[in-house]
């Protein structure tokens, strides 16, 4: 399977930079990056058993569940870009265009980004994917290895230079595997910081990506949705 690193991030973070809104804040997690959670809070209900996309999406975050002031932004083709990736072979062996666009290869998906009153550094966005546990796991870890196994590496989209720092963070103590990154992408003299969290229970990998603070106020809500009780 040919895997994509996890693109709606970078693609969040570069308009970020290339429209000059930055984020600073950071929070801490719980448990080790990349390795079991320890205490799964979904995974007794969880199935093993691949959903579709359609199941997924219905699995989605709304606007209701994030409060007011938010709405879902529109769907945009994916863009394809010219990609080069400068001082990270890793990330480079995963694919060309796997730092600014795609989505991760899984045969199942549902993706939805959010805005918080027209701010674009308040910008959240989720993803769902689904597939075997085994694959899942396999996948993700190869692609978070990949970004934080290199500490600073540039990315240049079409014309454009973008610089990117990458911190591995701890996971939430959430699901059955979580993996979690600090993003900082540098256009020009902008800095943008984006945090990534991954979690997976099942056969359903979560990921919510954007502003620190906003990741981490809204990755739990979006796991029990994903994740409903029988």
């Amino acid at each position: 399977m040919r895997m994509r690193t996890i693109a709606t991030s970078l693609t969040i973070a570069a308009s970020f930079a290339i429209s000059g809104c930055s984020s600073s804040t950071a929070a801490g997690s719980t448990s080790p990056f990349g390795e079991l959670s320890g205490q799964p809070k979904a995974s007794a209900s969880a199935s093993t058993t691949p959903l579709s996309s359609s199941l997924l999406a219905g699995r989605l975050l709304v606007e209701a569940d994030l409060g007011q002031d938010y709405t879902r932004k529109p769907e945009t083709p994916d863009r394809h870009d010219d990609v080069t990736v400068i001082g990270c072979p890793a990330l480079e062996q995963l694919g060309g265009d796997a730092a600014t666009g795609g989505s991760l290869d899984f045969p199942n998906k549902a993706t939805a980004t959010f805005l918080y009153s027209g701010d674009t550094s308040s910008e959240i966005s989720e993803e769902l994917y689904s597939d075997t546990a085994p694959k899942l796991t396999d996948g993700t870890k190869r692609i978070f290895d990949a970004m934080t196994g290199c500490p600073v590496y540039q990315v240049v989209a079409g014309s454009k230079p973008i610089k990117i720092t990458t911190q591995k963070l701890a996971a939430p103590a959430l699901g059955d595997q979580a993996w979690s990154q600090l993003l900082t992408f540098t256009a020009g003299r902008q800095d943008s910081i984006v945090k990534q969290t991954a979690v997976r229970t099942g056969a359903v990998l979560l990921i919510v990506s954007g502003s620190p603070a906003l990741v981490d106020s809204h990755v739990e809500k979006a796991l029990a949705k994903a994740h409903p009780a029988n």
